[in-house]
């Protein structure tokens, strides 16, 4: 399988929205008290990384 930029920038948005669910998952369950919310943060800062990686495939 050849890797272009697009399938790496795929690859990348796939892996940063598995971590923010993570994150975002570990603050819910995990975590009652003040660090649950910066896990959660976090994680919606991952999914707004992913979504400029899905953004930027096929303009580079």
């Amino acid at each position: 399988m050849a890797m272009n930029k697009n399938t790496v920038l795929a690859w990348a948005t796939w892996i940063m929205i598995f971590v923010g669910l993570a994150l975002i998952a570990l603050g819910a369950f995990r975590y009652d008290d003040v660090a649950g919310w910066g896990f959660a943060a976090v994680g919606i800062g991952f999914f707004s990384i992913a979504w400029v990686f899905n953004a930027l495939k096929g303009r580079m």
